[in-house]
């Protein structure tokens, strides 16, 4: 892991050096130069400007929107609801809410986050043979039955495990945020 730690922070200094921030989609990731990087005494300042430029991609449109360079007039006005499961990084490295204001920039859109902790999954646990009945037990607590009884909601899921597990236990087929957004995307 420390290797490659060392190999991302030479292979990104380049960009962060320049200010170009580092985007991912995927909380594990993109969360690990905020958190686990620190923790290898690769070099203090480079750890953390790499933190300091490194941003989930809805955290990034969310700071763009902020900032007015991105609106409602660029998506659909159709109606749609949306439930929101969030990543168990971003819940405790990042912060929920910018996945709930991105998806609310189309103005029909009624977003809510789901009441639910880790979807059972864990990174790769759930996918062990061993884990699987236990991770599934997991889901199963909150998870599982709220995005049963969102009928025709979409369910959006930042974290590729997360939407793997909730269709695993669901059926039901869970889209990134971003995937979502391009989707309602109306272009002029």
């Amino acid at each position: 892991a420390r290797q490659l730690a060392l190999k991302n922070l030479d292979g990104l200094a380049g960009y962060v050096s320049r200010g170009i921030p580092v985007l991912g989609i995927e909380p594990s990731a993109i969360l690990s130069f905020r958190d686990e990087y620190k923790r290898f005494n690769l070099g203090e300042e480079r750890t953390e400007q790499l933190a300091a430029n490194s941003f989930l991609i809805e955290e990034f449109l969310a700071n763009e929107a902020a900032a007015g360079r991105i609106d409602a007039k660029s998506f659909t006005t159709e109606k749609r609801e949306i439930k929101i499961h969030n990543h168990c990084h971003q819940k405790a490295l990042s912060d929920q809410k910018v996945t709930f204001d991105i998806l609310n920039l189309p103005v029909n859109y009624k977003v809510s986050i789901i009441n639910a902790g880790c979807c059972g999954m864990a990174g790769s646990f759930g996918y062990e043979k061993e884990h699987y009945e236990v991770s599934m037990k997991a889901g199963e607590l909150r998870l599982f039955p709220a995005v049963r009884a969102a009928g025709d909601a979409l369910i959006a899921a930042n974290g590729t495990s997360c939407r793997h597990q909730i269709k695993d236990g669901t059926g039901v087929v869970a889209l990134h945020p971003v995937t979502i957004l391009k989707q309602a995307l109306v272009l002029n």
